[in-house]
């Protein structure tokens, strides 16, 4: 059972679904934006990926210029930074997917197939 986090207007989104559909993947569909991750959500998704914190922003939104991210980052804290994630689904790099054993943030096809278990 898998969650894909995305925001139906993102191509990068719309891509990983017609992928996870192509490769007859099961998966419910949560928009980000309408619904976006909890705090406790975001501290068990980095957990699992493995991956920086700053790997969960979504770096090319216009909420993240508008606001300034890029120089304010480096100075928060991981609390400042994971209640700012919280607080926007916008702010937050998709698309996500979200397994039992793994998250995967952002659309790469290579990994997505390793973690799936995909030829």
């Amino acid at each position: 059972y898998m969650v894909l986090l995305c925001y139906p207007r993102c191509t990068t989104c719309q891509k990983a679904r017609k992928w996870l559909e192509a490769n007859g993947i099961a998966f419910e569909e949560r928009n980000i934006k309408d619904n976006n991750p909890t705090l406790t959500e975001l501290k068990d998704w980095h957990q699992k990926s493995g991956l920086p914190l700053k790997k969960f922003f979504n770096t090319s939104g216009q909420l993240y210029k508008e606001i300034k991210l890029k120089d304010r980052i480096p100075t928060m804290s991981e609390d400042e930074q994971f209640s700012l994630l919280a607080s926007n689904g916008m702010i937050v790099k998709r698309p996500i997917l979200v397994g039992e054993e793994f998250v995967l943030v952002g659309f790469n096809e290579a990994l997505w197939k390793d973690a799936l278990g995909i030829q």
